[in-house]
């Protein structure tokens, strides 16, 4: 943007960008430009955690991920709500099983499946990645390709149909 000071043109960045004119830039475009505990959120390198666990949780930013385990004396599933743990059985009742999925190790947008003792990780339908660090498709349009657009978290055709046969479609603002 430029303004007039004592006659002069005086120029600075729009309040979303760095750097200096004409150098002006998105502070980034993807989460390796931010900090290993932030992750590139609307292009700010912002903390991941909030909202992204469920109740009763404490959320840790690792390699730009956030990660979910329940508060120490609560368990379940740390994306949606934690419970306080029950009492331990009398004696006499027989060891329950261990789910290595409780808490999830898998990260957000993941599922967990005990498998013989262990965990195994998977993102959830619809999401890309790998286990901690599955993700949506896109955030934004600027992630998709040009004639396409970020609808729910996936690159669709905005307009799908309206350019006509032999035409070339691209995405404005």
């Amino acid at each position: 943007q430029c303004r007039e000071i004592n006659n002069q043109a005086v120029c600075s960045c729009l309040p979303t960008y760095v750097g200096s004119p004409p150098g002006c830039r998105p502070e980034c475009v993807t989460s390796s430009e931010c900090a290993y505990d932030k992750a590139c959120i609307n292009q700010k390198c912002s903390d991941p955690c909030p909202g992204t666990c469920g109740i009763s949780t404490i959320c840790n930013t690792v390699n730009h991920s956030p990660i979910c385990v329940c508060q120490p004396g609560y368990t379940g599933d740390p994306f949606t709500r934690c419970y306080v743990l029950p009492p331990p059985p009398p004696p006499s009742v027989r060891p329950s099983v261990i789910d290595h999925c409780v808490p999830s190790p898998c990260g957000p947008y993941s599922e967990c499946r005990d498998l013989g003792g262990s965990p195994s990780c998977s993102c959830r339908i619809g999401y890309i990645g790998t286990p901690p660090n599955c993700r949506p498709e896109c955030i934004s349009s600027h992630e998709c390709a040009s004639n396409l657009a970020c609808i729910r978290e996936k690159c669709k055709d905005p307009c799908p149909g309206s350019c006509g046969t032999n035409a070339e479609c691209n995405v404005q603002n």
